[in-house]
């Protein structure tokens, strides 16, 4: 039985027409035309979907739509907006980037981790990031300069 939803999905308001157990990620994608996040396992376990809700990360395969309604949702496009956030250009100065598809959910979970560390002024540590991110698989061999960059964005070099 379809319902009505509603979103606040990158400062927009969106309301949509779906059965409440359809997961947030088909939202996003099609029916908001939102295809920066990515589908991955569409079990919660690589990261690839990750979206902000309320500013927390969350996975948007297993997130369905009855418990994102009424709330903000972050998406990759509207990320840093209007300047890049430091791990966007963090992760293009390392050039950290290779396939991409896990770089969307990478990306949105790191820049919460960024933005609290900037706002405990302390600069992540390689275990912190890497715990922070195990939850996010990158096939390509790209993870190394990844945490590199977020470290860099956390310290203000990027």
């Amino acid at each position: 039985m379809e319902t009505s939803h509603t979103l606040d999905v990158n400062g927009v308001q969106h309301d949509v027409t779906c059965d409440p157990q359809t997961p947030l990620l088909w939202v996003l994608r099609d029916s908001l035309g939102l295809t920066g996040t990515r589908f991955g396992c569409g079990a919660g376990s690589c990261g690839a979907c990750t979206v902000l809700l309320d500013g927390a990360p969350v996975h948007s395969c297993d997130t369905p739509m009855w418990s994102a309604d009424g709330h903000a949702v972050t998406t990759i496009e509207h990320l840093g907006r209007p300047e890049p956030h430091p791990v966007q250009r963090a992760l293009i100065e390392h050039q950290a980037g290779q396939c991409g598809y896990c770089l969307s959910g990478i990306t949105v979970r790191a820049s919460v981790l960024v933005d609290e560390a900037h706002s405990s002024g302390r600069t992540l540590t390689d275990a912190e990031v890497r715990e922070a991110l195990d939850g996010h698989l990158c096939r390509c061999g790209a993870h190394n300069r990844i945490v590199a960059a977020v470290i860099d964005a956390s310290a203000g070099q990027a």
